[in-house]
């Protein structure tokens, strides 16, 4: 237990530091919310369930990332009710470089594990997760990690959620 705060407070350092170049103050929660949106863009409802917070705790961090420059809003085509969000183009390059800094270090220590160390490692994280969140009682993962045979370099969930990206 005595080696999770200092773990905690290197991953902020690490992320506040990898984030800093963006000029605006960005919280553990605002780089949750651009980590989910890196891959593709997402309503406000599907961005407010992956970070398990509410709509309207969600609406605000979007509304700093908004007039910070790095993301927009606009209503789905198919459904006008609907808001969805993606980073914006001209902010792109800065909010990768931010993310993938901030995810340096966890990455690095799971490059230096074996596949099976690795795996063991993501399968941990995903239980504690699961545990604190009360969603499994039988020692299952509650969310499908990175393993060897997915052939995912970038860590998996886990490993971001460890390292501040959600939560918080």
């Amino acid at each position: 237990m005595r080696l999770f705060p200092r773990v905690m407070r290197g991953i902020r350092r690490s992320q506040d530091q990898a984030v800093a170049h963006i000029a605006v103050p960005l919280s553990p929660r605002h780089v949750a919310a651009l980590e989910h949106l890196r891959d593709s863009p997402l309503s406000v409802g599907t961005l407010a369930d992956r970070l398990d917070l509410s709509l309207s705790t969600v609406s605000g961090v979007l509304a700093d990332l908004d007039q910070a420059g790095l993301v927009e809003r606009t209503a789905d085509q198919t459904d006008r009710r609907r808001t969805i969000v993606r980073i914006r183009p001209g902010a792109r390059l800065a909010v990768e470089e931010g993310l993938d800094g901030a995810s340096a270090p966890i990455a690095r220590v799971l490059d230096r594990l074996n596949t099976d160390e690795r795996a063991a490692f993501l399968k941990a994280m995903d239980m504690l997760e699961a545990e604190f969140r009360g969603t499994s009682t039988d020692g299952g993962l509650a969310t499908p990690a990175a393993t060897p045979e997915s052939g995912v370099e970038r860590p998996g969930p886990a490993a971001l959620r460890l390292h501040g990206f959600r939560g918080f």
